[in-house]
């Protein structure tokens, strides 16, 4: 990161928000984000989950200067240094406690992917404890995965780059929505104790063949037969595949937060009360494939719908075809960018690649002033895929250079 003042890089609209700090952060470059949903008659400026992330990065660096306008319709962010849980610098013997707002209908890994992304190159471990009646641990509406699906199948890609050591993800109470999408009053914790100097260059070229499936069901506060529903009906699928299945059965109850209620002001009521799936392909050449859905706030899914659209998903994306799942191209892509500068490649399906918030991501790279990407035909003949080749930037953990 440059000592210089820089100009600022400018965007425009709440679209690919979280991306854009955290390349922000990563490259040392000032942004500034304007027209935030400018003429929303109720939900005007930054969201609640967006306001949270904010404090979030504030939390994990040192000398990071954020300002948002009265209306909240602007953000400037100058990053700092990522410091990671410091004491002294936001973390209490070596935590971060992160409280979630109640109001945020976003899943708890909205923050955990991009809190990882900046781990590899803190100057410090990260341990970040997120609590607050806002954290969702399951799959939500907005496309958010559940904290198993960032477990199983975000945070294993990490060894790829030559990031796996002292790295774990604890759910120390599930929760899914609660009333009309918000709030879910779980607790997460992330330990990220492997910092690197320089990511390794990537070359994940054979996707394989699937030779097993693994799976999360999950149930808060609803009878355990959900769970064994949903399995039955998942395994009805996958099962013809004739490949290794097995999926796990988890049981919570349902947390417990004030119901703000005049008459008990020590009542407390049942949230986040729901059921979900999350499955995870592995290939025989170690890529990882995965799916995840989570019952709607509102209700009125049965398990058996939510087993069969999981299992479908989940084919949907092996069919898409590359070495990478679509809700792992961004991390894969953000970390080989910021690896040494060499070429790394990676296959993907064209049909990924042309999704709306990846060509989002390389202008936004391009404008941070990242490497362009390369793409070529593949040797293998695979008519649906494309392999991408990005030269890292070589800029690394400036933290561990200058510690």
């Amino acid at each position: 990161m440059s000592d210089h003042p820089q100009k600022r890089v400018l965007f425009t609209t709440q679209k690919a928000f979280a991306s854009r700090l955290i390349l922000a952060t990563l490259t040392g470059r000032p942004i500034r984000i304007t027209r935030i949903r400018p003429s929303s008659p109720t939900n005007l400026g930054v969201a609640p989950h967006e306001i949270s992330l904010l404090r979030l990065l504030e939390a994990v660096t040192n000398g990071s200067m954020i300002e948002v306008s009265m209306t909240g319709t602007t953000v400037d962010y100058r990053p700092g240094l990522i410091t990671g849980s410091t004491q002294g610098l936001g973390a209490n013997r070596g935590v971060i406690r992160h409280e979630v707002p109640a109001a945020c209908t976003r899943g708890v890994s909205y923050f955990l992917i991009p809190l990882c992304l900046l781990a590899p190159f803190s100057k410090s471990p990260i341990n970040v404890l997120f609590s607050g009646p806002g954290v969702i641990t399951s799959a939500t509406p907005a496309g958010d995965l559940s904290v198993d699906s960032v477990r199983t199948a975000i945070l294993p890609l990490f060894a790829k780059f030559g990031i796996l050591k002292d790295i774990e993800l604890r759910i120390l109470r599930r929760s899914n929505p609660g009333s009309r999408g918000k709030g879910g009053a779980g607790e997460v914790q992330l330990v990220f104790g492997h910092q690197v100097r320089l990511p390794k260059t990537l070359h994940l070229l054979n996707p394989g063949r699937i030779k097993r499936i693994r799976g999360v069901a999950y149930c808060t506060g609803v009878p355990a037969s959900n769970n064994a529903r949903m399995i039955e009906a998942a395994r009805g699928i996958l099962n013809p595949i004739g490949v290794d299945i097995y999926v796990f059965s988890d049981v919570s109850s349902a947390p417990h937060i004030p119901s703000n209620d005049k008459a008990n002001p020590s009542g407390k009521t049942k949230t986040g009360i729901g059921f979900g799936l999350s499955l995870v392909a592995e290939s025989s050449t170690g890529c990882l494939y995965s799916a995840d859905v989570a019952s709607p706030p509102s209700g009125g899914a049965p398990p058996e719908d939510i087993g069969q659209q999981c299992a479908h998903q989940l084919l949907e994306s092996v069919a898409a075809g590359g070495a990478v799942s679509i809700a792992a191209v961004p991390t894969i892509l953000t970390l080989m960018s910021m690896s040494s500068e060499d070429v790394g490649r990676v296959q993907l399906g064209k049909d990924v690649l042309s999704a709306d918030h990846i060509i989002d991501l390389a202008r936004d790279m391009k404008a941070l002033g990242l490497s362009p990407w390369g793409f070529r035909e593949t040797s293998t003949g695979q008519e649906n895929d494309i392999v991408v080749s990005v030269v890292g930037k070589g800029v690394g953990n400036v933290g561990r250079k200058i510690a």
